[in-house]
């Protein structure tokens, strides 16, 4: 049978080594990668109806994966005005006021980005923002998504006058006097809000999320650990599948939130396995806390303003039971875990698991041989300790460098760092120390906080900087090295998803999602390699992005 897709006078790049095969070609068929040979034997498999590809020389490596992405969510999200350029407040004013003018008499105003940083050592609040907002219903998200700013308008709309007991660790904050600021913390007060402003239609939200899955393709993407389900997400990948218009592959974990019944979790047992041909849902999403910006995440001592000193969970003994039950029933969990005391929590809950049931997250694939790997989120702040049980216990550390290089600073002079203090914001983000400690280091983005494009991730895991380096590198110590940056976006992201003996890797056998670069990614400085050329993604040896003149 001729081959779907074959790659010639390529560069051969194999991210388990780092090091080029001795071979100019490779070819697809059936979706996994059926040949590594020179030229001449490649010509020999192609037939009518094979995509034939001269690379001249670049460089083909096994497909990147963002380890922690909201493909779905995130298009609705950054549908409203794009505030994360601005700076300080008298940036994100203009911005809004142009957004205001071109607005319908009584339509809503949606924001996304907004970084907290603006407001100085000011409160984060609507007042900040000035007489712009007035009288019109807007929602802002701040650039966590795990907060929101209501005009005086919106609130008025939602009813909301005061403040609110949720059954999760969310806030409507609220002055001295009772009245709310406009701030809104975690999912719950958000709800309140966003349950009376006007959603997209589905064809919209439908049109915006195959634009972004388009252009993750173009930046070299070919797969994502989509860490949502939310709303209709599902019917969105099933359609776009359905259209031709899924290039990536989606290995998804829906939300399991404080608030879940036995039954509620049971449901999120039996989803497991089901989606299409790109698409999967595979592993549950909770959270332990919420952001260190806000004051929400759980740190072992109160942050600066006495805040930062709870869990999520109202009740975090019921989360390590549910930890217990997903793991029993041989599901995956994501938890989302920011703070020292967060993180601690969610491995002491896994290892109690493990203890419980016999599984390990050790070697083999998920769902093998007793085998359940388990994750944690984000990791901003952890001490010695907690670095060296990732290891042992078999859970991936999922981590978003540039979170580091774009919302934090080198002086701590930011509203992350001065809330922690020095200590606490001197071990920032320790990709290196997990690596260095064995641990599995999983490399993402989180878009739509972050920009989405991995070799930005990987730059930024390197050299620690802004994405236009203006500023000096945080916690340059903890930088990876070039194939640890490759590997946090092929090869781990494959043993987290228990993959690693089909993906992550250029073998025969495994699938043939491949990433083209026009030269190798380990040789090219860290400052530039976020700017180098993407030539050709492909997924099950389909090809998705074709750049011009390739």
């Amino acid at each position: 049978m001729p081959a779907d897709l074959v790659l010639l006078s390529a560069r051969l790049l194999d991210p388990g080594t780092g090091r080029l095969l001795p071979h100019t070609a490779l070819a697809a068929e059936r979706g996994r990668i059926s040949f590594l040979g020179d030229d001449r034997d490649a010509r020999a498999l192609a037939g009518p109806g094979t995509t034939v590809v001269d690379l001249r020389g670049a460089v083909v490596t096994a497909g990147f994966t963002d380890g922690h992405l909201h493909p779905v969510s995130g298009a609705e999200r950054t549908m409203g005005v794009d505030l994360s350029g601005c700076r300080d407040l008298a940036a994100v004013r203009t911005a809004l006021a142009a957004a205001v003018r071109d607005l319908r008499p009584g339509a809503w105003l949606r924001g996304w980005g907004l970084d907290p940083n603006a407001f100085g050592t000011a409160p984060v609040a609507t007042a900040a923002l000035g007489p712009v907002l007035d009288g019109v219903p807007a929602l802002i998200d701040l650039f966590d998504a795990h907060s929101a700013l209501a005009s005086e308008r919106a609130l008025e709309l939602a009813g909301v006058d005061g403040p609110r007991v949720f059954e999760q660790g969310s806030e409507i904050v609220c002055d001295a006097d009772g009245r709310p600021t406009g701030l809104l913390l975690e999912d719950a007060a958000c709800e309140v809000v966003e349950a009376v402003a006007p959603r997209p239609t589905e064809a919209g939200i439908r049109a915006r999320a195959a634009e972004v899955l388009a252009a993750m393709a173009a930046s070299g993407l070919t797969g994502g650990h989509a860490m949502d389900a939310n709303g209709d997400s599902l019917a969105v990948y099933a359609a776009l599948e359905a259209e031709d218009a899924l290039p990536l592959r989606l290995r998804i974990a829906p939300w399991c939130r404080p608030e879940a019944s036995d039954a509620d979790v049971a449901e999120l047992v039996g989803l497991q396995g089901t989606g299409g041909a790109l698409w999967r849902v595979a592993g549950v999403k909770l959270f332990m806390d919420g952001t260190i910006d806000n004051g929400t995440a759980w740190l072992e001592t109160p942050d600066c303003h006495g805040q930062s000193d709870h869990a999520y969970w109202p009740d975090p003994r019921r989360y390590t039971r549910v930890i217990a039950d997903l793991h029993r029933a041989g599901v995956p969990t994501a938890t989302h875990a920011i703070g020292d005391a967060a993180v601690r929590h969610v491995l002491d809950a896994v290892e109690q698991a493990q203890a419980e049931s016999g599984r390990t997250g050790g070697s083999g694939g998920t769902g093998g041989t007793g085998v359940v790997r388990h994750r944690v989120e984000h990791i901003e702040t952890v001490p010695d300790d907690t670095v060296r049980r990732f290891a042992p216990l078999g859970v991936a550390a999922s981590m978003q460098p540039t979170h580091c290089c774009e919302f934090t600073r080198a002086d701590h002079t930011d509203n992350w760092s001065r809330r922690l203090g020095e200590e606490r914001a001197g071990r920032a983000f320790r990709c290196r120390d997990l690596w260095e400690a064995g641990a599995r280091v999983v490399l993402g983005s989180d878009w739509p906080i972050a920009p989405y494009p991995p070799l930005q991730v990987m730059a930024g895991a390197r050299h620690r900087r802004p994405a236009d380096l203006s500023l000096p590198p945080h916690g340059p110590e903890q930088a990876l090295t070039p194939l640890q940056a490759l590997q946090g976006m092929t090869v781990c992201a494959a043993w987290a998803a228990g993959e690693e003996d089909r993906a992550g890797r250029l073998a025969v056998g495994h699938r043939a999602d491949l990433t083209v670069l026009a030269d190798d990614p380990l040789r090219v400085p860290d400052s530039e390699l976020a700017a180098l050329p993407v030539l050709l993604t492909a997924v099950a040896g389909r090809v998705t992005h074709r750049a011009a003149g390739v």
